[in-house]
């Protein structure tokens, strides 16, 4: 039996990711909107480009959550796109009462799944999506860390005129502005980077990072990314469908790792069949796990000021 997935918000993440998981026939879909029409005209138009790039994946549009049943993963884009001048924080109880909606419907409907979260602020809302749905921690968290490390590698690769494929890199904490790229584990070809690039040069790419994500928000003027946010998403969709153990970066749920607990936040993880089957505890200098912590209890503050219900 092939595999199902979801993706609850047909907005152009949504849409890109489900792309993205037929083209390759990784599994049969089914895009959730509650705007009646648009879920349903994107998956008829994806479905005539079959007979073109070649794939038997199956693709349903719809407004009815029932249909999500017996799918194994569910990626939840849904929520409001940040607006120039707005940041994260600007999004919460707004995108909050979006994920609130939508996990009853995850409750309901597909209750066995792997849910990851992509819609902002990241880290909050995979912690209230994981508080809303009582499911092991292991199976809701968000995708964050696979984006910021791409962004990343593309900005060193440009400095260093070398394939982005030749840079390994490590960020951690915060999806957005309070991202920690970890210089230590930034290497070409395993040699540091540090060996190429100077101090300023170093934290230049490192503000072009953080500021990856607002930089196209400002420049579309409407909407926010959705080319590299979707190749993240199915990077991890694919890993779980493949069981191929792979170490990621996600917003997972830390239960005393790094001296933290009841939040998620951007650790290292190797995702599997069971989703999150490990979170790593790497060694940190005192500076990255101080900016760790910070933003955790930063995150934490965050999800207190919904003030929701919970399965803790």
């Amino acid at each position: 039996m092939k595999n199902k997935i979801a993706v609850i918000g047909a907005g152009f993440v949504g849409t890109m990711v489900i792309q993205r998981i037929i083209e390759n026939n990784m599994a049969d879909v089914v895009l959730v909107d509650i705007v009646e029409g648009i879920a349903q005209g994107k998956a008829l138009d994806m479905s005539q480009a079959a007979p073109i790039e070649g794939f038997d994946a199956l693709v349903t549009g719809t407004s009815d959550f029932s249909e999500i049943r017996g799918s194994s993963i569910v990626i939840i884009t849904a929520g409001l796109p940040r607006t120039p001048g707005m940041t994260r924080e600007d999004l919460v109880k707004k995108n909050g009462a979006v994920i609130t909606s939508v996990m009853e419907r995850v409750i309901r409907f597909a209750s066995g799944a792997i849910v990851i979260v992509v819609t902002n602020p990241l880290d909050v809302m995979a912690h209230l999506a994981w508080k809303l749905s009582g499911f092991p921690p292991e199976r809701v968290f968000g995708m964050g860390g696979v984006l910021d490390e791409a962004r990343f590698k593309y900005f060193l690769s440009l400095e260093l005129g070398v394939s982005p494929r030749d840079i390994e890199a490590l960020v951690l904490g915060s999806h957005g502005e309070a991202m920690i790229p970890v210089e230590r584990y930034t290497k070409v070809k395993g040699i540091p980077v540090s060996n190429f690039l100077s101090p300023d040069k170093y934290a230049d790419i490192i503000e072009k990072t953080k500021r990856g994500g607002a930089s196209i928000v400002e420049l579309l003027k409407s909407g926010s990314a959705w080319h590299a946010p979707s190749a993240s998403t199915v990077e991890m969709v694919e890993a779980i469908l493949r069981d191929s153990k792979r170490m990621m970066s996600a917003s997972a749920m830390l239960e005393g790792q790094y001296g933290i607990e009841n939040i998620h936040i951007g650790v290292p993880v190797i995702l599997g069949a069971g989703g999150i089957e490990k979170v790593c505890e790497i060694s940190l200098n005192d500076t990255d796990l101080e900016a760790l912590r910070e933003a955790a209890r930063i995150a934490r503050e965050m999800v207190d000021q919904l003030k929701t219900g919970s399965h803790e």
